[in-house]
């Protein structure tokens, strides 16, 4: 079984894929809550930046296009959160 860490960072990589692909702004950076952030201790993820972002839940996470940074985009982000069983939240995407 894959370890915390290596599933959420699969379900962030695929969410980056999935707005890219379906999105004409690409994905700018990664946005968690600051706890969430701290604790996995990462910087990057897949060359993209993370950004502290308190509002956002922990066990959630959003990807920012470079569409909402020149306001060009529509709604051009995507908010994904997370459900588990285990005390610290993994980031697993739900379909919404």
């Amino acid at each position: 079984m894959s370890s915390p860490e290596a599933k959420n960072l699969e379900a962030i990589v695929k969410a980056i894929e999935q707005h890219n692909s379906n999105c004409e702004y690409p994905a700018l950076a990664v946005a968690m809550n600051p706890f969430e952030i701290e604790r996995l201790g990462w910087d990057t993820i897949k060359g993209l930046p993370i950004r502290p972002d308190p509002k956002l839940g922990t066990g959630a996470f959003r990807v920012i296009c470079s569409g909402d940074e020149d306001g060009s985009g529509l709604e051009a982000e995507e908010v994904v959160e997370a459900v588990s069983e285990q005390e610290a939240p993994l980031l697993v995407p739900v379909e919404r």
